[in-house]
């Protein structure tokens, strides 16, 4: 964590501005970024880029990227379902965090990208080479990797506009009446807890579409499609609704079934190529432990 406080010869300057004046190793996509993601924190509470700088305003960055940070390339046999000159598809495996942070250095997918490729974009920082968008340590399933500048920008405004396709399997509790809906909740780091996020009528905007695929004793396999892709916006989602995803501790129930975490894979990804502009679509199994626990399900008899 680190504070700057502001002095006056930056009033009434916007703060994206002035970050970047005091922070040159970051570059100006990385501070937005930062301050999209609350990463960045005026006087202890979320921002926005064009907020003017008053004098003695803390900021406060909770996410600092280590400027000579060495990272290490590891062969951690990552699942390269994709591969070419501009970008790469990855299907992440339960229990991988997609960057460093937080005193994770190692076992990252940047780590395992790092002995994969030789090239990758460096526009979203030091620590997230090649990263684009992420999924949570315990999700599974495929992510888009920009292998330069060019294809993470792109990539970037298609995640931006809502023009890339992303849809999730997951297990949740309860049986849904609906056969499909459209959850449209807007979503803020949570008051209470600030490790979860909450729908707040006053937070971003947040949309996930769901359809029914199979209903269990108990449960409902679900299919659902983001619209937009907010910091844990299907885990949050979900509970808000009253149907939290299996094995979820943090938005799902106190006991949860084993220790595999949420039952949440991004099971389909689709793009736009950067380069040459054809659309790009890839779709990926359900992991074992996911589909042994389904199999689990259909043995328990009304």
């Amino acid at each position: 964590m680190n504070k700057i406080i502001i002095d006056k010869n930056y009033e009434g300057i916007r703060l994206d501005k002035v970050l970047a004046s005091l922070l040159p190793d970051k570059t100006r996509n990385n501070i937005l970024k930062l301050i999209e993601d609350e990463k960045i924190l005026l006087n202890d509470k979320p921002f926005k880029a064009s907020t003017k700088a008053k004098e003695n305003d803390t900021i406060t960055i909770l996410d600092v990227e280590a400027k000579n940070l060495d990272l290490k390339a590891e062969d951690l046999n990552l699942d390269i379902v994709y591969e070419d000159l501009d970008v790469a598809v990855i299907n992440k495996p339960k229990g991988m965090v997609v960057h460093p942070g937080a005193g994770v250095n190692e076992g990252t997918l940047v780590n395992g990208l790092l002995y994969e490729m030789d090239d990758l974009s460096e526009i979203n920082g030091v620590i997230r080479p090649g990263i684009v968008h992420r999924i949570d340590k315990d999700t599974t399933g495929l992510l888009m990797v920009a292998k330069n500048d060019m294809a993470s920008l792109s990539l970037t405004e298609q995640l931006k506009k809502h023009e890339c396709k992303r849809i999730y399997y997951a297990l949740v509790y309860g049986e849904f009446e609906e056969e499909r809906g459209r959850i449209n909740a807007p979503i803020s780091r949570s008051k209470e807890d600030r490790k979860k996020m909450a729908v707040d009528k006053d937070g971003k905007e947040a949309i996930t579409n769901f359809k029914v695929l199979k209903r269990y004793k108990g449960y409902t396999l679900l299919e659902l499609k983001l619209e937009t892709g907010r910091t844990h916006q299907i885990r949050c989602h979900m509970e808000y609704i009253g149907h939290p995803l299996v094995g979820d501790k943090v938005y799902g129930r106190r006991k949860v079934i084993g220790d595999l975490g949420q039952f949440l894979h991004a099971k389909i990804i689709g793009f736009k190529h950067p380069r040459t502009n054809e659309w790009m679509e890839f779709d990926s199994k359900l992991p074992d432990y996911f589909t042994d626990f389904l199999n689990t399900l259909e043995e328990i008899k009304e």
